[in-house]
């Protein structure tokens, strides 16, 4: 159920929120009261969004620490979520330096940028919520995505250090691990042609539900960890996955 007024008053902001579930996470966010800002490299995208929300639309590579620091450097934050993600198909094998730089560029580098440049306003402010979406990969692996499972995993490494270093502001850092969801990058996979459609089936059979996650089930549980009566959650993994992660 959506309260309209849980997170009146806030500012959130949103990597990667021109599509997906990031789109998701600000329609949620705003329509429980926020003021949001939606990072994303698709500037289009991104103020398609935002005019949909009443909110704020910057283009920014969160890969890049100098353009985050500039793009948030002006802002006071009381929500941040780490989602911008991005993945090549490969196995190990086959996957060049190039691409695992890619990969970790967006998924890792680009977490760390983004919580540096809002963290000093929230200790300052004593009061913050930073959830990170990283995946069910990043927990119990994935074939052909190693190094995309590397980056997820040392999101949630990161994540659990960030609250232990936080928490006497008043500052939680939590993670969604999302399993299969209905996403553009699901799409990519599919896009493989026959093998990607088995893969997408085996997800699908691997959920004790299952079943493919929606967009909105992602949203409704960053909702909660951003807001103010999760005050006694950090460090924390929610999985959001069908009950993947329970293996059998």
């Amino acid at each position: 159920m959506v309260d309209a007024y849980r997170l009146a008053g806030q500012r959130a902001v949103v990597t990667g929120g021109g599509r997906g579930i990031g789109a998701a996470v600000c329609r949620r966010l705003a329509a429980e009261g926020a003021t949001v800002l939606v990072l994303d490299r698709d500037l289009d995208m991104a103020q398609e969004v935002a005019a949909d929300i009443g909110g704020e639309a910057v283009c920014v590579d969160v890969g890049d620490p100098a353009a985050v620091q500039e793009a948030l450097r002006d802002g006071v934050f009381h929500v941040l979520v780490n989602n911008a993600g991005f993945d090549e198909f490969g196995w190990f094998t086959e996957v060049t330096p190039a691409q695992w730089q890619r990969i970790l560029r967006v998924n890792l580098e680009g977490v760390l940028a983004c919580t540096q440049a809002v963290l000093p306003a929230m200790q300052r402010a004593r009061y913050g919520r930073i959830v990170t979406i990283s995946s069910e990969a990043g927990r119990i692996g994935s074939k052909g995505n190693a190094v995309y499972a590397a980056a997820k995993a040392g999101a949630l490494g990161f994540t659990k250090s960030i609250a232990r270093e936080n928490a006497r502001f008043a500052i939680t850092a939590n993670v969604v691990a999302p399993g299969p969801i209905e996403t553009p990058l699901l799409d990519q996979v599919r896009a493989l042609g026959e093998q990607g459609t088995r893969m997408v089936a085996a997800m699908e059979a691997g959920t004790q539900l299952g079943r493919l996650g929606t967009v909105d089930e992602v949203a409704a549980a960053v909702a909660f960890l951003a807001a103010p009566e999760a005050s006694y959650v950090t460090g924390e993994v929610l999985g959001v996955s069908g009950g993947m992660g329970l293996g059998g």
